[in-house]
């Protein structure tokens, strides 16, 4: 469990409601829980008793949690439902927006904010019912008019300039979007009578079997396989705001089933260069980018991209470019190295890759224009430039990763350094 704490498990006939309810908060927390699953706790429950906190815990656990990552998840939300004395006091503490430049009296420990989001969601009682008193509950009729311009706003609204329901609500999007790719054709071939190319050697067995004599032709079609994606993202202080809400949606790519990607690589960047690939394949996103932050250790430090790239060029490069990997840098471009070292890796990374798409949180202003050292030596290099500020710029990015011929803002930012 996740912390001792004193629990009064209710003796009512409201129980079996109270286990319905809290696996529902389970299944908006991620946990995969369907309704056989809900009878069969209840079940468990009625034939374990509920006398002793530690058996109905675990007899609940039995029930609910299938895979080790789901344990986490479990232990907050059962600790902050099942009657925890300070029930409100860390509801309130998940949900209220973060001021910058104080230091926060307690981190909150990983899948505690998401249980509070899940519980918060669609429960309005205060725990565990205990009562009857809402049997007769008066329905109020909401008028959704509004819905689909408060989505619109939501999906063009800044990252940074979100609240905390905001942001909880637009993670949510982004966990349903996706980064489609389209299949790369490969050299080797594949047998199919509708292809173009002779297999040879195919033909030539064939025509031995009968005796010399050339009956049937053999021939190939080009063999499709998927590239891999290569995301390196900057988390200096003027980035950090964004890098963690794309860093949730990298989370959401890596661990998306059918996505087409091969494999996807995430590497962090400020100061120094990090790996955090393994941490994102880890199915709960808070514990993913727990890990990810600690082992990050310039978060919100400085800028240095061209040593990052060149360190990157070096050590990683061989190891995850191949097989025409597509590379999406995210970041702000305002370096404070050697422009001439940066203008030499970013090339050299745009060589390696299939194609380089950089995603630039600052395309949100209309008036941007490319005046900064670190933005005017990267620009001719990469083969799309485009806005990564808000989730409405992360959809187009999906609608248009798979198109060779996508500049995005870039022609017309060359068009504005030509002048």
């Amino acid at each position: 469990m996740a912390e001792e704490l004193p629990l009064d498990i209710p003796d009512n006939p409201k129980l079996a409601q109270n286990i319905t309810h809290f696996a529902r908060a389970l299944r908006k927390a991620g946990l995969p829980i369907g309704t056989g699953r809900v009878v069969d706790a209840i079940r468990a429950v009625q034939t374990a008793g509920f006398t002793e906190k530690r058996d109905f815990y675990w007899t609940l656990h039995a029930c609910f949690v299938n895979r080790p990552e789901h344990r986490t998840v479990f232990a907050q939300v059962f600790r902050m439902y099942w009657r925890d004395p300070r029930y409100m006091e860390h509801m309130m503490a998940m949900m209220l927006p973060a001021i910058r430049g104080v230091q926060e009296e307690r981190k909150a420990d990983a899948a505690e904010k998401r249980a509070a989001e899940a519980l918060l969601d669609g429960f309005e009682q205060d725990g565990p019912q205990t009562t009857s008193a809402q049997e007769d509950e008066t329905q109020i009729e909401i008028d959704a008019t509004q819905t689909a311009s408060s989505d619109e706003r939501l999906r063009n609204l800044d990252f940074e300039q979100m609240s905390t329901a905001e942001m909880a609500q637009a993670k949510r999007v982004l966990a349903r979007l996706t980064l489609p790719v389209k299949p790369i054709e490969s050299r080797r071939g594949q047998s199919s009578h509708l292809g173009q190319r002779l297999d040879r050697a195919r033909t030539l067995r064939s025509a031995m079997r009968q005796g010399g004599e050339l009956r049937d032709i053999a021939r190939l079609k080009p063999k499709l396989r998927w590239p891999n994606l290569v995301a390196l993202c900057d988390i200096s202080g003027s980035m950090s705001q964004y890098s963690r809400v794309i860093l949730h949606f990298l989370h959401t790519v890596s661990n998306a089933k059918g996505a087409g990607w091969a494999r996807v690589h995430a590497f962090t960047f400020g100061t120094r260069l990090t790996n955090i690939t393994r941490h994102l394949h880890q199915r709960d996103v808070d514990a993913a980018l727990a890990a990810a932050g600690s082992e990050a250790q310039d978060w919100e430090g400085g800028t240095r991209i061209g040593d990052c790239l060149h360190q990157f060029n070096r050590d990683w490069s061989r190891r995850v470019m191949g097989q025409g990997a597509v590379v999406l840098l995210i970041t702000d471009g305002l370096e404070r190295g050697d422009p001439d070292l940066l203008g030499k890796e970013i090339e050299r990374l745009h060589l390696s890759s299939r194609r380089l798409i950089w995603l630039n949180p600052l395309l949100r202003w209309d008036g941007f224009a490319p005046k900064a050292q670190g933005v005017v030596t990267m620009l001719p290099h990469v083969d799309s430039f485009r806005a990564g500020h808000s989730i409405a710029s992360l959809e187009d990015l999906a609608a248009v990763i798979s198109k060779p011929d996508d500049q995005g803002q870039k022609a017309r930012l060359m068009a504005a350094l030509s002048s």
